[in-house]
């Protein structure tokens, strides 16, 4: 051993850097690319964050103005995640998520043109953010079912850790970049800089060959075990065994075989309409009422900072706890954090809540989707992704609608405590369920003993 490579104990050297970087999912060529093309892209996302909510409020908008532009950006959203999923499973996540980027980089530009000419009439935005909601249906189950292509099972929970750690990343970054641009030029660089990096983002799937997307020999993509509640996919492995049963004929037939999905369904609905005003409205009618366009990327920024504490704190944990535990404690804290944020004293207090909530949604992110992705049938993964999205965007339109109107009434403070209190009671139902507080806690049963 050559000195480069010892290291005291306790304290990683470069071989051993180099060793976990091969054995990890950083040493997939596929998941590199993924990875840091989604970190380019998100870093723009949250300048598009920043710039909308400025575009529509400067331009003489009211709250109501954007949960209008808002409720436009989200109801094709929610109606094509279900077909997004259907286009994943038949053709590739890859594919899929490659059209929708570019799709996307040039409807971005769109809203730089209109930003730069000071358009910002509803008849002008309000269609380009349908459009931009109608890729964003397309691309999110997609990309959710990306991963168990690129790495195989037994990596699955470090690498979404690693991706959603980058991912938290860039959301600090992006808010701080969005904030800056805004204030200093006005809207139409942030969206600029959000078209170029959907442009980074279909060059790195592009990128993605077949051979780079393979899992390691003697592995198949998705080779888990099948749900514990409907039978196995025809043809995959259940639990690696070869074991195999007939798959349900569509999703909507899995839906009514599976009650924990039912559950599942339920549960994030009702804490994505809890949670969307707040962040998509209130939070931006806060900031821009008390603390200015550098004040709220500010705000976002400790939002990502907390999540990504929450990604590295599970991945610290590992298995060690029940997966339902890590969800209900750490989301019922979320609650109880967004509900006080604007009681806390002014900007510092504001975005310490929203750190603290963001820390929940970094430990719901790794744990949730690691644990749907070994649940769901592989053949079925993008579909279970799409409906279990539109559980989640499904509510965006009418609770940013409503949101605006509670704002307007009300103003935005008071829209925290009544989110915090909406996801306490979401993550209650689901504690009172059983096939919800044992989902992933026990070895799966063989599909023979499922559907005993």
């Amino acid at each position: 051993m050559s000195k480069t490579d010892q290291a005291p104990a306790g304290r990683p050297g470069p071989g051993r850097i180099a060793a976990a970087w091969r054995s990890g999912p950083l040493g997939v060529p596929g998941f590199r690319f993924l990875t840091f093309g989604q970190f380019a892209s998100t870093i723009g996302d949250y300048c598009y964050a920043v710039a909308l909510p400025w575009l529509v409020l400067s331009g003489g908008g009211s709250a109501a103005s954007l949960g209008v532009v808002l409720a436009c950006y989200g109801i094709p959203r929610a109606l094509l995640t279900v077909p997004g999923g259907s286009l994943t499973d038949r053709f590739s996540p890859r594919l899929v998520m490659l059209s929708a980027d570019f799709a996307r980089c040039a409807l971005t530009a769109v809203f730089a043109a209109l930003a730069a000419s000071h358009v910002s009439s509803l008849a002008a935005v309000a269609p380009v953010a349908a459009l931009l909601g109608a890729c964003a249906a397309l691309f999110m189950p997609a990309s959710m079912a990306m991963m168990p292509s690129l790495v195989e099972s037994s990596r699955l929970s470090a690498a979404n850790a690693i991706y959603t750690g980058f991912y938290q990343v860039a959301s600090m970054l992006g808010p701080v970049a969005g904030g800056v641009l805004v204030a200093a030029t006005g809207p139409t660089s942030a969206f600029a800089v959000d078209a170029g990096s959907y442009l980074l983002s279909a060059i790195s799937l592009g990128l993605i060959s077949v051979s780079a997307a393979a899992p390691a020999p003697g592995t198949e993509p998705g080779d888990v075990p099948a749900p514990t509640d409907v039978p196995a996919a025809a043809g995959t492995a259940g639990g690696g065994d070869g074991a195999a049963g007939t798959a349900p004929g569509s999703v909507w037939q899995l839906l009514r075989q599976s009650r924990l999905l039912q559950i599942l369904l339920v549960v994030v609905l009702s804490a994505n309409f809890a949670l969307f005003g707040t962040t998509e409205v209130a939070l931006p009618a806060l900031a821009h009422a008390r603390f200015g366009a550098d004040g709220y990327g500010a705000v976002l920024t400790c939002v990502a900072v907390g999540a990504l504490v929450g990604a590295l704190i599970v991945g610290k944990l590992g298995e060690r706890f029940r997966p339902v535990t890590l969800i209900a404690g750490s989301l019922l804290a979320g609650a109880v954090a967004i509900a006080v944020a604007p009681f806390l004293g002014g900007l510092p207090g504001v975005a310490a809540g929203m750190a603290v909530f963001g820390v929940a949604t970094g430990f719901d992110g790794v744990v949730s989707v690691t644990l749907i992705q070994r649940w769901a049938p592989p053949a079925m993964l993008g579909r279970v992704w799409g409906l279990l999205t539109l559980a989640s965007v499904g509510s965006f339109p009418v609770a940013t609608l409503v949101a605006g109107l509670l704002v307007r009434h009300l103003g935005p403070t008071a829209v925290f405590p009544i989110s915090g209190a909406l996801l306490a009671l979401s993550m209650a139902y689901g504690l009172v369920q059983r096939e919800f507080r044992e989902f992933g806690a026990a070895p799966e049963p063989a599909p023979s003993e499922a559907m005993a």
